[in-house]
């Protein structure tokens, strides 16, 4: 698999390409802000993005969508409940805004495999964080957008947020992984499933 991990935009975003060895078709992950920074890495590495994927519709995992999409014609993907939100992404928050988007290509579900060359990624409903909020499973790694943080879990203050949904989603969907299982957040660091399990202080009890 090719991997690679950006930080782009004031927020500290990241935003993930991976790819198949094989065929080269990719995915983006949360295309947060910075897409020429996005862009030109999918060119170094010799990607073809077949898929532009958004954890949940905050603006800052979906800024360079559009720049993205004419740069690679990815389809975009969404989940359904996300949509109110993805068409008006200022909604609740303080800084500006991410402007109109394309409208998704797809909108995914539980479930949902997403494949790209010899690779997938299944769809995992994690809402809490916002309404549609998602994580992406691959083999030994889990893309958890702001659902779940190392030690922490993400803000429920803005518009869709519940704070006992995303624990929900979080003990139901995320916890019953391989203590294994590497965790790829939103923001911050990565971490593993079990060492969450055992020290994150939202999780405990």
């Amino acid at each position: 698999m090719i991997f690679k991990a950006l930080v782009v935009g004031l927020l500290d975003t990241n935003c993930y390409l991976l790819g198949c060895q094989k065929t080269r078709e990719a995915v983006v992950i949360d295309p947060g802000f910075e897409g020429n920074i996005i862009i030109d890495e999918i060119n170094r590495l010799d990607l073809r993005v077949k898929y532009i994927i958004n954890t949940h519709a905050h603006f800052d995992h979906i800024s360079a969508n559009s720049s993205l999409k004419a740069a690679t014609g990815g389809l975009i993907c969404l989940q359904e409940r996300d949509l109110p939100l993805y068409r008006n992404p200022s909604s609740g928050m303080a800084v500006a805004a991410a402007g109109r988007q394309p409208d998704p290509d797809r909108l995914v579900s539980e479930g949902d495999k997403l494949v790209f060359g010899h690779l997938q990624l299944e769809v995992l409903e994690t809402p809490g964080h916002t309404e549609g909020g998602i994580s992406l499973l691959g083999s030994d790694r889990v893309f958890t957008g702001d659902t779940l943080f190392a030690g922490s879990v993400g803000r429920t203050d803005l518009p869709g947020g519940n704070m006992e949904q995303q624990i929900h989603s979080i003990r139901t969907k995320l916890m019953v992984l391989p203590a294994e299982t590497i965790i790829y957040p939103g923001h911050g660091a990565a971490s593993t499933i079990g060492r969450e399990m055992q020290s994150n202080p939202f999780l405990r009890g």
